[in-house]
């Protein structure tokens, strides 16, 4: 993964990173004597000094303690980890930014990437109902940015898997279904890096019934998942894990209807939906 970037005051997380570095240093420790001290890898150590992970604070209680940093470090976590989605999501986002390959199944709903504006408003709403206006709309703001990851020519592969409920179950009422589905057809059309298989009721259990994944490949690291329920979610980067994961991807995707039917299926919905909102 590259370095996001290499001077110390251009934002919080670089200032981290050379901090982090400087007061190594100043210990005498190397990458790794640092990191075998932390219980990490010297090359994790590496992508917080440049950039490339956000801060973790326990890890940064941890190096405070070993540098004899007070509570420096730890500070700076703080307003390195600031960041305009959730914060168990700000890890992944992030990974998701420098990722060549996505692939991701979404068991009830669009995922985030390829959502509109009005069906992410309709998904937040529900989700954050006694939240005020102005969080709501910074939140939807915030989504429809990460949408623009899948522009442009350095754009990520994204082979994404939704099941057949998410064509099905109306958010936001039938003319933001209709919308949705005519967009992510759109899409499917225009955009050659954008893959989408739909898991059909007819193919019964899958391995990932009620969980939402999404497993992220680089060109220069090792792959990593990620995983998300209603109000969480976990990176997870240990290696037999993420290689179980992506084996019950491989068999969602072969349990899915082709890209084409795929299509087809999507499109045909996205007709019903507009049918409803015609009569409603």
């Amino acid at each position: 993964m590259s370095s996001l970037t290499q001077d110390p005051y251009a934002d919080p997380r670089a200032f981290y990173g050379s901090e982090l570095c400087r007061l190594r240093e100043e210990a005498g420790f190397t990458q790794v004597a640092l990191g075998e001290l932390a219980f990490c890898s010297g090359s994790y150590i590496g992508q917080f000094e440049k950039a490339v992970r956000r801060p973790q604070l326990e890890l940064s209680k941890l190096f405070d303690e070993i540098l004899g940093s007070g509570k420096h470090l730890q500070r700076l976590c703080l307003l390195a980890r600031a960041s305009k989605v959730a914060d168990y999501f700000a890890d992944a986002a992030d990974l998701e930014r420098q990722a060549t390959v996505l692939s991701e199944f979404s068991p009830m709903l669009v995922p985030g990437l390829l959502q509109t504006e009005a069906y992410a408003r309709a998904l937040i709403r529900a989700a954050r109902r006694f939240d005020p206006q102005q969080t709501i709309d910074d939140i939807v703001s915030a989504r429809m940015e990460r949408t623009q990851l899948l522009d442009g020519p350095s754009a990520p592969v994204d082979w994404t898997i939704i099941h057949e409920t998410a064509l099905r179950l109306p958010t936001g009422g039938a003319a933001v279904m209709a919308e949705q589905l005519g967009h992510l057809a759109h899409l499917l059309r225009s955009r050659p890096n954008i893959v989408l298989q739909v898991m059909p009721f007819s193919a019964g259990p899958h391995p990932f019934l009620g969980c939402l994944v999404s497993l992220m490949q680089f060109s220069d690291a090792p792959p990593v998942l990620y995983t998300e329920s209603a109000y969480n979610g976990w990176v997870i980067d240990e290696p037999t894990v993420v290689a179980r994961y992506q084996s019950a991807y491989d068999l969602a995707r072969a349990a899915a209807l082709s890209p084409e039917a795929s299509l087809d299926l999507i499109e045909s919905a996205a007709k019903d939906w507009a049918k409803d909102g015609q009569h409603s």
